[in-house]
């Protein structure tokens, strides 16, 4: 039995935490400020602080500090509402200081509490079961995905998750992750997101004035994830040219700082993931074949969701109760809608069917309990893409000259929005303006 405090000024979200944590078989107390966190702590030791990053009095970053000042050391778990919120606090804090992100699930609180060790394979919400703490499937084909999962969890090979865009190679990552029982922490990096210049300081980290606005040194991602696991999104649309520097690491397991001279250990498991196909891989020259092979020891391939539909009434309820959750509703599904929901093809897969579902429960009347869905379940992206399928392709057209008429209709199709017409291709923006200047076509687009 642990002794925690929570320090968050949000009463409602205070309430479901201390009663998951009081399930768990934990002693907790609650602070809703800094100034009260401190009042705790004159005559109170605590096992644990789960402390929000941003209070009324200050950042809980500076209850660190105090908790320093006064010779406490408990563990720390920053919680924080945003992805990229997540990030920047791994960089400032040290590396045992845990890290959640808002809306919490009763499987974070417990794999952060009881350690991954206790943690349980299965866990059971509201009826529907988390499989390694996230994944949502009966159906065959996620059955063999658990299997390989929990076979690859017990050694430190590393994983390459293949699937299409919003099949969930993230959860993925994070089930593995989870499975692992390892010590260090999951940190992920999306290499299509970084620019060529960046991507060295990002991965292996620099040196303070190694480049202009290095104005301290920073940590590189594989640094950061030591002795844990190193989550690389899109690592196909890494440039080819720095790719030499990325296997080196592989091998060698030592990374070295942009503008430094010292090798540093480094010790985690890589997941990376690519939603393109092992064809597309061999052919254009996208990634380096001594790199794949180095990354993919483990390839998986994801089912898309349409390969699972017996799956999609489970998904849908467990996104509809997190809703209800959140929201303090009771909305619920009729036997006709979860068929109805079936019934699509979800092109854009798991992110997709949770975008609907968040959109019908946003237009639905909270005075009664039915959902309303929309009349046509598809999304603009899926209309747009429908259509520039049906588009004949000509006999004779290279390649290049069907590639270039699909990324030109796509941006048409949006008024020439690159970052939305990048994610209806499958494609990060940083491959949509290498595709474009290489067809002479970025100024028609600016």
């Amino acid at each position: 039995m642990l002794d925690i405090l929570l320090v968050d000024d949000d009463v409602e979200f205070s309430d479901v935490v201390c009663h998951i944590v009081e399930f768990l078989g934990h002693n907790i107390s609650t602070a809703t400020s800094l100034k009260e966190a401190h009042q705790w702590f004159e005559n109170n030791t605590f096992d644990h602080v789960l402390l929000d990053f941003m209070l009324p009095d200050g950042s809980g970053l500076h209850l660190l500090d105090h908790l320093k000042t006064i010779g406490q050391s408990p563990k720390i778990t920053l919680i924080s509402g945003h992805p990229s919120v997540k990030g920047i606090l791994a960089e400032m804090c040290e590396p045992n200081v845990g890290h959640l992100l808002k809306p919490l699930q009763r499987e974070d609180l417990e794999l952060v509490l009881n350690g991954p060790k206790k943690a349980v394979k299965k866990a059971k919400s509201g009826g529907i079961t988390r499989h390694f703490g996230g994944l949502i499937g009966e159906s065959e084909v996620m059955h063999k995905l658990y299997n390989m999962i929990e076979r690859v969890a017990k050694t430190n090979a590393n994983v390459m998750l293949m699937g299409e865009s919003g099949a969930g190679k993230e959860v993925v990552a994070q089930a593995i992750h989870n499975a692992s029982q390892c010590e260090g922490p999951l940190v992920a990096s999306n290499c299509g997101a970084l620019s060529k210049e960046l991507i060295g300081s990002e991965l292996f980290g620099h040196e303070k004035g190694a480049f202009t606005g290095a104005i301290a040194r920073k940590e590189g991602v594989f640094e950061q994830s030591n002795n844990g696991t190193l989550f690389l999104d899109e690592v196909t649309e890494m440039p080819i040219d720095m790719q030499p520097n990325l296997l080196r690491v592989l091998e060698t397991k030592k990374v070295t700082r942009v503008g430094g001279n010292r090798e540093i250990p480094t010790n985690c498991r890589v997941i990376s993931a690519t939603n393109r196909s092992l064809t597309d891989l061999a052919q254009n020259n996208i990634i380096r074949e001594d790199i794949y092979f180095r990354l993919a020891v483990f390839p998986i391939d994801i089912p898309p969701l349409r390969d699972r539909k017996e799956d999609i009434p489970l998904l849908a309820k467990a996104f509809l109760d997190q809703l209800n959750d959140e929201n303090g509703t009771a909305f619920s599904w009729t036997p006709a809608q979860l068929k109805e929901l079936q019934s699509y093809e979800w092109p854009g897969n798991v992110r997709e069917l949770r975008h609907a579902i968040h959109r019908a429960f946003i237009m639905s009347d909270p005075q009664t309990s039915d959902i309303t869905l929309p009349d046509n379940l598809e999304s603009p992206f899926s209309r747009v893409n429908n259509q520039t399928a049906d588009k004949p392709v000509s006999a004779g057209q290279t390649i290049e000259e069907v590639e270039k008429e699909l990324i030109h209709a796509t941006l048409d199709k949006v008024q020439g929005n690159k970052t939305l017409a990048a994610q209806m291709l499958g494609i990060s923006t940083k491959t949509l303006y290498n595709r474009l200047n290489a067809y002479g076509g970025i100024g028609e687009y600016k």
